[in-house]
């Protein structure tokens, strides 16, 4: 399957930082701190496969990067309380904001992870629309990234994840999508 906004293997990644890491009291940050807090999600995100390996095939997006965004975001839905987080800003398994978005489905939904994976696609296009001369890898990142602080919050590639909580998430989430990538996501 040909994904339309890039291969997250060819992404570079520093992985979570030592706060990120710290929400499961790991002693271990970076790519490998990333992929052990996926994989306590695995299980929870096994039932929600179907569902976002179909939503990735429709939308042409890698479902490992849905799946990843799910883990960072719930914990794949482990952090929500009737489908919110504690705050009630963010909706369902993609924590979509209710205060920018019109929601649409249940919490656990095709219909709400659709929505979420059209909000990703947007900021990925937005992203390559402000800054032209990045490579389609680039553009995917920092649509990544815009997709938790927004894209006008996205300044450069180097500091990409400035502004994020943990400094990390982009380069989180794309180190459990590669993660995810290699349990058949």
């Amino acid at each position: 399957m040909a994904y339309i906004y890039g291969d997250i293997l060819k992404i570079d990644t520093t992985g979570a930082s030592e706060v990120t890491a710290k929400q499961d009291k790991l002693t271990i940050k970076g790519v490998e701190a990333s992929k052990k807090l996926a994989e306590h999600d695995l299980a929870r995100m096994e039932k929600y496969k179907s569902m976002i390996t179909k939503v990735g095939k429709a939308k042409k997006i890698d479902p490992a990067v849905i799946a990843a965004i799910i883990s960072r975001e719930t914990r794949a839905g482990a952090l929500l309380k009737n489908g919110w987080e504690p705050k009630g800003y963010g909706f369902g398994l993609m924590q979509v904001d209710q205060r920018y978005h019109s929601l649409t489905g249940t919490w656990d939904s095709e219909q709400h992870v659709t929505q979420a994976t059209e909000i990703l696609i947007g900021f990925i296009k937005k992203i390559k629309v402000k800054f032209p001369d990045w490579t389609q890898e680039q553009c995917f990142k920092g649509g990544i990234a815009a997709y938790n602080k927004g894209p006008e919050r996205v300044t450069s590639y180097e500091n990409i994840d400035a502004k994020t909580p943990g400094l990390d998430y982009s380069n989180d989430v794309v180190a459990r999508a590669q993660w995810f990538r290699s349990k058949g996501y």
